[in-house]
């Protein structure tokens, strides 16, 4: 892996599981040490023996996913801690500091509570205020949104969000392709645990040049559900097409139109009618580049058209949110696409 960051750029990282993203973060602030190669942070060479980690992890911020916030400090001293104890800033100084920073990512009102007094997304907002306080030139953030839920996720990126605009040098570790489309300078798409491909946003995401890269795109604009019991978590799946719809930049309306065709068409109508041991596979599937939305549903038993057998008024309201639909029986198992 060979890769130069300039100042001001924004990275997003993103691959598979398993594939190396949040240990490059962790390389880069040594947290973990590499166990081959050179990294250079800020002109300093810190795979050396004589590397001045301290020095460059004050430049450097980190943020986790898991906040990793003291649970018994409020938000302002969590955001105070470090600049007094380890650049020797005056408390009344570092407090003044602190309310600013809090106030800007709109948590001044909680400058006195405790985390566990605070929503998920409102403590990753005190964690990023924490990095900011020693006032980095470079933050790292591994996965900032992957324990929030849709609304809280929201918050931290538009936080993101602003630093970018600010110009402040930034490597996030990420699942959020809108946010990568947005703010995001440069991507780097990791796999087999090293740097697998890079390019701009509209490079990665629209048109990769390499296969791995391609199959991991083509999976982000497909959402699948395999549903074989009554008993499934139905919640669940509605924030999946929830984020699916946001990741993808999709308008309100066809949103909706998601949510109404799996509980109309799914919990409604072919859920109740599934024999022990059958299966309904739900696929959602956008194509950006002609605009497609389409969700599809394939399960077994006998014939059944849930557009045209289900009940009324579900039936009239999911139809409203429809361009179109097909539907056919082959083999012993029905099959059905509506485009939204």
């Amino acid at each position: 892996m060979n890769a130069v960051v300039r100042r001001g750029e924004v990275i997003a990282v993103i691959g598979p599981s398993g594939s190396g993203k949040s240990s490059l973060l962790r390389c880069l602030n040594r947290l973990e040490t590499p166990t081959a190669g050179r990294i250079t942070v800020l002109g300093r060479e810190l795979t050396g023996g004589g590397a001045e980690l301290a020095a460059v992890r004050q430049r450097m911020g980190m943020v986790f996913q898991s906040f990793q916030l003291f649970p018994h400090l409020t938000a302002l001293e969590n955001v105070t801690l470090a600049p007094i104890r380890l650049r020797g800033l005056p408390p009344q100084q570092a407090a003044a500091r602190g309310m600013a920073l809090l106030q800007a990512v709109g948590l001044g009102e909680k400058a006195r509570k405790y985390p566990g007094e605070m929503s998920g997304g409102q403590q990753q907002r005190v964690a990023i205020a924490r990095a900011l306080a020693m006032e980095p030139e470079i933050l790292l953030l591994d996965e900032p949104t992957s324990n929030l839920d849709p609304a809280s996720a929201g918050e931290v990126l538009s936080v993101i969000r602003r630093l970018a605009a600010q110009g402040m040098t930034m490597m996030v570790v990420t699942h959020e392709m809108q946010f990568v489309r947005e703010a995001a300078t440069r991507v780097f798409y990791m796999d087999q645990g090293g740097l697998y491909e890079e390019g701009t946003p509209a490079q990665l995401l629209d048109a990769p040049r390499r296969n791995r890269t391609r199959a991991f795109v083509q999976r982000l604009r497909v959402l699948h559900f395999a549903i074989d019991s009554p008993g499934y978590d139905f919640i669940a799946m509605a924030q999946a097409l929830q984020q699916f719809g946001e990741k993808h930049l999709l308008p309100r309306r066809r949103v909706e139109g998601l949510h109404h065709a799996f509980e109309e068409i799914a919990a409604a109508n072919i859920v109740p009618r599934l024999a022990p041991g059958q299966t309904l596979h739900i696929l959602t599937e956008y194509a950006e580049s002609a605009d497609r939305l389409e969700m599809r549903f394939l399960w077994g038993g006998a014939p059944c058209n849930p557009l045209e057998e289900g009940e009324p008024l579900s039936l009239r309201l999911v139809k409203a949110f429809l361009a179109g639909s097909r539907y056919d029986y082959a083999d012993g198992e029905n099959r059905l696409t509506v485009q939204i």
